[in-house]
């Protein structure tokens, strides 16, 4: 461990902001617990430095955000073909600070449970609250945790949407903070909507969510797609925010699963695999 951060988390690529809202001249940000100083020139050169070292942090320039690690990650950004498709809308829905574990936020972006009670006559609506059975593998070779043949009835499965229909849902978690969700497209019955949520860990217990969409919609403004998504997102807030424990449980005795809940399941196995510990509980009730 590094400062009493885990090295499965340490070694990462995470989102510090939106490139393109970065202001010229020096600002502050701050990445699992440390403080950091971003430097961006009038050319649009950007430099990040962290607390306590000399040297700039490695960065990396992806679907518009500004990445960077403290520590030294095996892999590259991971893939999204989609974000190269030329026909799709690039959606960046802004930052919102949560006051909860980034690991409670990726694992509530996985639950439909919530749907019809959090994001009512939207996401969800009662009497439809059932959770239909689903497949969930952690994918070895991409090391990635999928959840896929997922299905749920929503009023409003997107902006765009005129009626109530059965959502198709694919859940992939890349990292332990970053996740991405396709869903059926209202416009195109042949190809998914991505809706990506990259999580940057302030402290254990405090984070910034970035949400980023790439749609196909030729019909809703940039503005109504930002705000509809947003709306969502801070449904989701109040949830996360009145959580106990505000860490994420890795014993399975601290909460007791449903059927519902099998994505939740394997993501926090596969955390445990890894050692991962920051904004986690591993203490056994």
């Amino acid at each position: 461990m590094q400062n009493g951060i885990d090295k499965a988390s340490l070694d990462q690529w995470y989102v510090l902001d939106t490139e393109a809202l970065i202001p010229v001249g020096r600002s502050q940000n701050r990445l699992l617990g440390t403080d950091l100083t971003v430097v961006k020139q009038a050319d649009g050169v950007i430099e990040v430095f962290a607390e306590g070292r000399v040297e700039p942090l490695p960065l990396r320039h992806r679907f518009g955000f500004l990445w960077a690690t403290l520590g030294q990650p095996e892999r590259e950004i991971f893939p999204l073909p989609e974000a190269d498709e030329p026909d799709r809308r690039y959606v960046p829905c802004g930052v919102v600070t949560v006051k909860a574990s980034g690991l409670r936020i990726v694992e509530n972006f996985l639950d439909m449970a919530h749907f019809p009670f959090v994001h009512t006559d939207v996401l969800g609506a009662e009497p439809h609250t059932e959770v239909q059975s689903y497949d969930v593998e952690i994918r070895r070779e991409e090391d990635e945790v999928w959840a896929t043949n997922c299905t749920f009835f929503q009023p409003q499965a997107a902006l765009s949407a005129q009626d109530g229909i059965t959502t198709q849902y694919m859940y992939r978690v890349m990292t332990p903070f970053t996740t991405i969700l396709y869903k059926t497209c209202p416009n195109a019955a042949n190809r998914w909507d991505v809706i990506g949520l990259f999580v940057q860990p302030l402290d254990p217990g405090r984070c910034r969510a970035h949400p980023i969409m790439y749609l196909i919609d030729d019909v809703s403004t940039t503005t109504e797609l930002i705000h509809f998504q947003q709306m969502i997102f801070l449904q989701d807030r109040i949830i996360l925010e009145n959580q106990r424990p505000v860490l994420l449980p890795l014993e399975p005795r601290k909460e007791i699963p449903t059927r519902a809940d099998a994505s939740s399941i394997a993501y926090r196995r596969w955390l445990k695999e890894k050692g991962v510990t920051y904004g986690a509980s591993t203490v056994a009730a």
